[in-house]
């Protein structure tokens, strides 16, 4: 029976009880602490008469209670649902809904938990956080922690660890439903080719309602690591600050958290010797922008990688001593994984010939919450499908090229974003970009290009499209370029390239 990730913190606690597990700003804590207040927690849930599989939302930033909340909620038995606590109402009270969540965890100072009841049309058991009085309606947070702990042995394992809600725009909510063996499995062959060990720190940006900051966060706990928690990236030049104080010996990110730290900290002069590797997920990465990041920080091994809500966080990595040699690369599976690239029959396809990428694992999922006909169209006889488009080279390397429904048509021809924006991050200036396709009469689409640029140098339309011809085919050179001061993005740092082909939701980005 695969024990949950709760069962091995505790034993960490016991052996290592004074190591350090998380630094949320001026708070550190040690594994003995942590885990006193995870069984506090799991206490609380059992004294309220909730545990094997309730569903308990953890609506809360990067913080030492969204992962006591996570951790408590295993210990219990129950299901962790962590969701995005800048969601508005609405969204929220989608998700509340879907779940059938009976706990709610969240903050003091949230305003939109009462219309996100309201719009999930339920009464829900309230624990809240930050609250200087006793809140209405809701447990004092503290309260709940210093409950009377559970004791370890009345650990109810249940099959189900937690529900993580995939960002969309449109349609229900979509939940992935994780095992506790989902969990584990992810968890250790991260650990592996990261070979994460006590002596390991990071700081983490990403949310824990994102599969990559769970999965930083598990993957630390688990090996007895520490996580220095900083809730986000707005202050880049913070972000370096704590990475040099705290002497982190890690720093994962997405292609944008790298680009926004090389162009606005300065890395030059700082003592950054402590950081040994850095991993990058979440789409792409132009293979400018790994020359800088590598240039910047010479002595950390940049780990590119490659994976799925659908499949816990990891499914691909690319070994550090391989980014020379397999440039573009997403790297070869995982432990456990088994990568194959199909046809639009199902076919197995050779190596190099582009098709849909299809995986098999211990990490990839039970299915979607409550949705067995969206779960049958992604899962075949064991197998995931991506969605993405892509082939493998002789060695078993995979190469991206987008997903099936980014894929612009132009023509009689098919261009993929990547193909463009790669061109696009080659230009001094550009800070972010993205590529979509829009409707025109003659072509059916075109190539529009968004661009976030510095300013220094001074960036053109003109100048983009004369860049543009000169290293790329014809049909894929931009008929339209725009300038925008951001780019919409989900939490793991994908384009949310449907509202930039909305004229409302651009007018919010202008």
């Amino acid at each position: 029976m695969t024990k949950s990730l709760a069962s091995r913190l505790l034993v960490t606690a016991r052996t290592h009880p004074r190591l350090g597990a998380i630094v949320d700003g001026d708070r550190r804590i040690d594994y003995a602490e942590l885990a006193a207040r995870v069984k506090g927690f799991a206490g609380f849930l059992h004294a309220q008469g909730l545990g094997a599989g309730e569903r308990i939302a953890i609506v809360l930033p990067n913080c030492l209670e969204a992962v006591v909340a996570c951790y408590g909620s295993w210990l219990a038995g129950c299901v962790a649902v962590p969701l995005n606590a800048q969601a508005r109402g609405r969204e929220l009270g989608a998700w509340l809904r879907h779940s059938g969540a009976t706990l709610l965890v969240h903050e003091a100072d949230n305003t939109e938990i009462a219309l996100a009841l309201a719009e999930a049309g339920v009464t829900l058991q309230r624990v809240v956080t930050g609250a200087g009085e006793e809140p209405t309606g809701g447990i004092n947070w503290q309260d709940a922690v210093e409950s009377a702990p559970v004791a370890s042995a009345a650990h109810i394992f249940q099959p189900v660890a937690t529900l993580l809600y995939t960002s969309g725009t449109t349609g229900a909510p979509k939940g992935v439903t994780l095992t506790h063996a989902n969990v584990v499995a992810n968890t250790d062959a991260i650990i592996e080719y990261l070979a994460l060990t006590r002596e390991d720190s990071a700081v983490s940006v990403l949310p824990f309602y994102y599969s990559y900051g769970a999965s930083v966060l598990h993957t630390h706990l688990a090996a007895g690591g520490r996580l220095v928690l900083q809730p986000n990236l707005v202050f880049p030049e913070m972000v370096a600050d704590l990475m040099e104080r705290e002497r982190v010996t890690g720093f994962p990110g997405v292609a944008s958290t790298f680009s926004l730290l090389l162009d606005r900290a300065v890395l030059a002069g700082r003592d950054l010797s402590s950081l040994r590797y850095l991993t990058q997920a979440g789409g792409a990465m132009a293979p400018t922008l790994i020359k800088r990041l590598r240039n910047a920080i010479p002595q950390a091994r940049l780990f590119v990688m490659y994976g799925q809500t659908e499949a816990t966080a990891r499914l691909a990595w690319l070994p550090p001593e391989r980014l020379d040699d397999k440039p573009g690369s997403a790297g070869k599976a995982i432990r456990g994984v088994s990568i194959e690239v199909r046809d639009d029959a199902g076919a197995s396809v050779p190596a190099g010939t582009a098709g849909e990428v299809w995986v098999r694992g211990a990490n990839v999922m039970a299915g979607y919450w409550n949705d067995p006909a969206a779960t049958a169209l992604v899962l075949r006889d064991g197998w995931l499908r991506t969605g993405d488009m892509g082939h493998l080279d002789g060695e078993g390397y995979l190469y991206l090229d987008g997903r099936r429904s980014d894929m612009i048509k132009t023509g009689a021809h098919r261009v993929h974003p990547l193909d463009v924006e790669e061109v696009l991050f080659e230009l001094p200036g550009v800070i972010d970009a993205a590529v979509v396709g829009v409707d025109e009469p003659t072509l059916g689409q075109v190539v529009k290009v968004f661009i976030v640029a510095s300013g220094d140098p001074p960036l053109d339309a003109n100048l983009v499209r004369a860049h543009c011809r000169r290293r790329l085919a014809t049909y894929k050179v931009p008929r339209h370029v725009e300038f925008i001061a951001t780019l919409p993005r989900t939490a793991s740092g994908k384009v949310r390239r449907v509202l930039l082909t909305e004229p409302s939701a651009m007018q919010e980005l202008q």
